[in-house]
This record gives C-alpha cells, structure tokens and sequence, in this order.
C-alpha cells in the first residue's frame, strides 16, 4: 500500500525546517491519519515549518483493508519505519509540491507525535521495545531526525500497565526510555489520565522525560485531558478539554523550542518559557534537565 502524506509549508521563506508528525489511533474514523491535527499542523506551519504527515497503517481509515494483515490492528514498528521512508524520499517530496523546491534545509528534521504517534516518535529518538513475537530488542533510532516533541506519549510499562486495554498494546510493556539520548520537549496534561491503560495517573505521561536521558525538557499543561486542549481535530467529539487558547500556546511554545534547538542564539524559546509563567492563571510549567 502507497505511503500518502500531507504536507503543510509557509507560503515564503527559505531553509525551512521539517516537522514529521506521527497521529495517535484515536476514536476518529478520520483524525487518525494525514487529515487530522489540522489545529497544531496548521500552526506550526505559520510559524515556518514544513510540516509532514503520513497516514500510517495502523488508521482507522484503513482498519478494514488491512485487519488480516500481520501487524495489525497497531503495526507500531512500520508506523516509525514510515518516517524513515519519507525521509529516504524528502527530495522527491519538496520537488513535488507546489512552490516548495529548494526552501527545506534538510539538516534540520525533528519528529513530533501525539498519543501512540508520541510512542512512534520516542522510537525514532531512541527508545526501543522488544517485539512481542519474538522478544527481540527492536532499535528503531533515526540519525537524521535532531529533536523531538512527545505530546501525551505513553509511558513506561511493566505491572503499572494494569487498565483494560493493556493486552492490546504488548510493546508498551517494554518499552526502554534510558537510549532516548536525543533532545525531546515532552509534553503533558495534568489532567490526562489514561485509566484505560493505568492507574498511575496522569504522572505517567512524564515518563518519557523522567526516565530518559538528558537533554529533555517537560511542558506541563495545566488543565490539559489527553487531546491537549484540542490539537487532533477542529470539531473533534474526542477532545474533552477543548480550549483554542491552550492549542495556541502548544504550538507557541513547541514552535520556540525547535526554532532554539535548530538555531542556538535564537532566544524565542526563552521568552516563550517566561511568557508561560506570566499572569494571573500560568498555562503550565517548564522542567529541564
């Protein structure tokens, strides 16, 4: 099957960097793929980056085409693999759309993913899993890719996955954070409790920052569910938290992070972070290590 994507860039400018984004599995027929997270794509678009987004296998969209296929219902290994192959065909792909050749700089690519997309991208910056058919140590570390954004990934495994949908998602009992040596901003709601996997509470979507290497930095959200304020969708049913103001700050702050983390004397993500604290109500808090 074809490998489709979407790709959202700024009408100007040059050297550009990439964004590759990873959707989460969602209670959407279509959100989980490249027409959802239109709210967070469109955004970090305008604040000029190329965005990318494939429609992984694992889509509800292609739920019935694929339900025999091994893998399924999940295919978490081919979701990162994804990003690789686009990657392998960057040049193809600027030289394709419309009014985009020669604007990518293509040694600045971070990879961002949201919910089982976050899985996805903690993947690709170095975390590993052992695949569940053959307890093999799966590395799925992708060089070109220098920074990520973990926004409301899963956390660790072992006995704490305990929720009702833990069988469905056996890779995340081992899943390894202490090789995620690349440079992340996680991403967290403090009201984003995911009972259905755990009952560690919203906590274990810090994991990713805590029990990984430095450098990482931690954005909490304050009064975030799982869909951060609405970033999957405009009129998603899904989002319980919906809130235009906290997907605008997400995408402020996330977009200060990388434009720092790509250019070092850039001090946007430092006046963001102070940004954040100011005020009668904070949007969250920033943690660094």
């Amino acid at each position: 099957m074809d490998l489709q994507v979407r790709v959202s860039a700024p009408a100007t400018g040059t050297g550009l960097p990439v964004i590759l984004l990873s959707h989460g599995h969602g209670g959407s027929n279509n959100l989980s793929s490249l027409n959802g997270y239109a709210p967070i794509a469109n955004l970090w678009a305008a604040a000029g980056f190329v965005v990318i987004q494939p429609t992984h296998l694992s889509s509800r969209t292609l739920s019935r085409q694929l339900a025999d296929t091994p893998g399924a219902p999940v295919f978490w290994r081919s979701r990162a693999e994804d990003m690789s192959h686009i990657l392998d065909r960057l040049d193809e792909i600027e030289k394709t759309v419309p009014q985009l050749a020669g604007r990518i700089d293509h040694d600045k690519i971070a990879v961002a993913g949201h919910s089982l997309g976050g899985h996805t991208a903690s993947l690709l910056l170095g975390a590993r899993s052992a695949d569940p058919d053959t307890g093999e140590e799966v590395n799925l570390l992708e060089p070109r890719i220098k920074v990520g954004v973990l926004l409301a990934a899963p956390g660790r495994g072992g006995d704490i996955l305990n929720g009702p949908m833990a069988e469905m998602v056996p890779f995340f009992h081992t899943t390894d954070f202490s090789t995620m040596a690349t440079p992340t901003l996680v991403v967290a709601g403090d009201q984003d409790d995911s009972k259905h996997f755990t009952d560690v509470g919203p906590d274990w979507h810090t994991d990713p920052y805590r029990l990984a290497p430095a450098p990482k930095t931690l954005l909490t959200l304050f009064g975030a569910g799982h869909l951060l304020g609405g970033i999957s969708g405009y009129d998603a049913a899904e989002t319980t938290d919906e809130s235009p103001e906290r997907v605008a700050a997400l995408a402020r702050l996330t977009s200060a992070y990388l434009h720092t983390q790509f250019q070092p004397d850039d001090h946007a993500w430092q006046a963001a972070c102070e940004a954040l604290t100011t005020g009668a109500a904070p949007a969250g808090r920033v943690e660094f290590k």
